[in-house]
């Protein structure tokens, strides 16, 4: 796979209600290839981002705040074990086929781990790219109680894959069968990331939520939203990879 320049624009935040002994609920939220400039509280006004400059205005903004490398698994790495690309375990996106990625080692100390250690709720939902399913790389063995989305990094480049992951377990989306295309994968990791905050919210929890969006298929259901758009922008098409081999394989 062709490395993909990716910048990583991440909130992080304290939300709901905090546990009985004052501990905040933290929810950080990473949007691949998103750069900072893209986002209205930032000075952008070309695309609507009305509910992130909201939480812009009445959280904090991190200006000062990096990504640790500019490919997926040596900046994910970064971010989770607070270690620069010269010290972390992962220093680039090392492929494991048929699904995954080279894995964390074991024992290698992670925020979530420190977090679940201190008696926090850890979940992980979206994209892992940080050991394949079953690997001591897992995130279920990386300090996370619970993950759901995409294991594998380069499976991601599909907006609609043909399974997800729940934890290790294959988590088939039969709607997207051959070329079908039934189940938008964002829409159900949302689904879960708020049940998982509806779930905790009376206790201390780390939520790590890692988007796709808007890296790689640039793809979004035919919506009210996505409408408002047209004719804004020259657009030139794209010819993908629609068929074959590599459909749906990154």
């Amino acid at each position: 796979m062709k490395p993909s320049f990716t910048l990583l624009a991440c909130l992080a935040l304290c939300c709901g209600h905090a546990s009985a002994a004052g501990r905040p609920n933290i929810i950080y939220i990473l949007a691949d290839d998103l750069g900072y400039g893209d986002l209205g509280c930032y000075g952008q006004r070309d695309i609507r981002t009305p509910h992130l400059d909201r939480m812009a205005r009445e959280g904090m903004r991190f200006t000062r705040h990096y990504s640790g490398a500019s490919v997926c698994a040596p900046s994910r790495s970064s971010l989770l074990t607070g270690l620069h690309t010269g010290h972390t375990p992962i220093r680039g996106n090392q492929e494991v086929f048929p699904e995954g990625q080279a894995p964390l080692p074991e024992g290698t100390l992670t925020v979530a781990s420190l977090l679940r250690g201190a008696g926090y709720a850890t979940g992980a939902f979206g994209k892992w790219g940080l050991g394949f399913p079953g690997s001591v790389g897992s995130p279920l063995r990386q300090g996370f109680g619970t993950f759901f989305g995409y294991n594998c990094q380069r499976l991601a480049h599909s907006y609609y894959p043909h399974h997800l992951r729940m934890g290790d377990d294959l988590f088939p989306l039969p709607g997207n069968a051959g070329k079908e295309r039934g189940q938008y994968a964002p829409d159900l990791i949302q689904e879960r990331t708020l049940a998982f905050i509806d779930e905790h919210r009376d206790k201390p929890f780390f939520l790590y939520v890692a988007h796709v969006a808007p890296h790689a298929e640039l793809v979004a259901p035919d919506d009210e939203i996505l409408r408002s758009y047209r004719g804004r922008f020259k657009e030139t098409p794209y010819e993908g990879v629609d068929d074959g081999p590599e459909f749906r394989t990154g």
